[in-house]
């Protein structure tokens, strides 16, 4: 198996083209609504899907079939192949024109150095340079949509298989969009004529206030997240203290955390039992909080990106295109959480989810309206432990006709000390991965950890 050396490129981009939807689409426009805005200076959201192939169909075939069939799907999801713009109010909208030049899906195909293995990629559990070189759009905020395509797909040739890399812009949809658009393109991709599932597009269905704000160019923008040329390998660097690892958790460890965090929940009494996510979550904040060593006095945030697709009144369908998610806060000392039985963080997640109704919502969004805020993609909470996608997202189906995928990691962007993104398991069933970055000594304690690791 190749050595990867860190400090040199190893991937060289052959050729970018743009795509557009293979149809007329004519000139259509749609208000970005509260749900979308807060994440302008948020940076885009990036997805690695890593296949590996045989033989057939070469690597240039499945290009063009990629391409051909993205040019199919858009037809259905053309706001991905539209920019930002502004209408004369100041109100940010998606725009998308057949008779603008330009425009389209940014598309980039690219060659990696031929000792470069899927399973180098797979063995590769840090975030490194590599990393970065598969995935577009590195460092670049959803805010430069204005000017940048909002979706951008990098097609890498490994020795034995592709890396697809995506970067979706986050102000235009969220995870729940994120994969529905892309099981929808490898359905086209494996020869269905139409998509099953047709986007909902009329986002202000979901909230209809027209919010103006004074961003207009990513210079106004937090000065922390400047932008970069796409593809850049030095930027965004993960902090120099940060670690990244991926923590796969079986069906069986699955089921021993739920089942000790319900352990002695009393039958017939007010608590509900807890769910898997209240469960692992849980798992998780404790052995976070442990490994951080934080003071019994000191504060930890937990906060989850919860879809609120059936939460609003009335319920949106979760076909809606767009982003349907709120940030839910909760909060505790260390020493409450580290100290009281696992049942007690899981209330406090409980608690702070099942409060998040309609009427919360509504005064959520009421509020922010008043007063505008854009937060930086780390403004999560003081010790934090924030939780983003979701093991109910269908990310190993995303089968575009010769694989399904060997492994599904988010890329640098928008990471930040605490921040957890959780998928299913590549194992199947309940089984379920957590990606966590954590500064590094609270990592390397949180490896060792036999209890969170769930090693006997």
């Amino acid at each position: 198996m190749a050595v990867v050396d860190q400090p040199a490129a190893k991937v060289k981009v052959t050729n970018t083209t743009h795509v557009k939807p293979n149809k007329l689409i004519g000139k259509k426009e749609c208000q970005l609504v509260t749900f979308d805005l807060p994440y302008l200076a948020f940076y885009y959201n990036q997805k690695m899907i890593i296949y590996k192939l045989g033989n057939s169909p070469s690597f240039d075939d499945l290009v063009e079939k990629l391409k051909d069939t993205l040019g199919v799907v858009l037809g259905d999801f053309y706001q991905l192949a539209g920019k930002l713009g502004k209408d004369e109010e100041g109100v940010f909208k998606v725009e998308y024109d057949d008779d603008v030049d330009g425009g389209g899906v940014e598309v980039v195909v690219a060659d990696a150095e031929q000792s470069i293995e899927v399973a180098d990629l797979m063995q590769q559990e840090e975030a490194t340079s590599l990393f970065k070189e598969l995935l577009p759009y590195n460092g670049v905020l959803n805010l430069e949509g204005l000017h940048k395509p909002l979706l951008a797909v990098q097609l890498t040739k490994l020795k034995d298989g592709l890396a697809m890399g995506c970067a979706f812009n986050h102000a235009i949809l969220d995870g729940t969009s994120t994969w529905h658009f892309m099981n929808s393109w490898a359905e086209i991709c494996r020869g269905s004529t139409t998509i099953s599932v047709q986007p909902f597009l009329e986002r202000t269905q979901a909230r209809n206030t027209r919010v103006k704000l004074n961003l207009s160019k990513p210079s106004d923008a937090p000065e922390h997240a400047n932008s970069v040329k796409s593809n850049a390998v030095a930027t965004p660097d993960l902090a120099p203290s940060l670690r990244e690892k991926l923590f796969c958790f079986s069906e069986s460890a699955i089921d021993q955390i739920k089942s000790k965090v319900n352990a002695n929940l009393v039958e017939g009494g007010s608590t509900k039992p807890f769910s898997t996510f209240q469960s692992l979550s849980t798992h998780v904040w404790q052995a976070v909080t442990s490994a951080r060593q934080l003071k019994p006095e000191d504060y930890t945030v937990f906060t989850v990106f919860a879809d609120c697709r059936k939460r609003v009144d009335p319920p949106m369908p979760e076909s809606y295109f767009g982003n349907l998610i709120q940030a839910i806060f909760t909060v505790t000392s260390a020493g409450l959480l580290v100290g009281q039985p696992p049942e007690f963080g899981a209330g406090v997640i409980q608690k702070a989810i099942e409060m998040h109704d309609a009427k919360a919502i509504d005064a959520r969004n009421t509020e922010w309206e008043s007063n505008p805020k854009i937060f930086e993609y780390k403004d999560a909470g003081v010790n934090c432990v924030a939780v983003g996608s979701s093991p109910r997202f269908k990310v190993y189906d995303i089968d575009f006709g010769f694989a399904k995928p060997e492994s599904v990691r988010s890329g640098c962007n928008n990471r930040f000390d605490g921040m957890v993104y959780l998928y299913p398991g590549k194992d199947g069933g309940r089984s379920i991965d957590v990606e966590i970055s954590l500064e590094a000594n609270a990592m390397e304690r949180l490896e060792k950890d036999r209890d969170f690791l769930m090693e006997a």
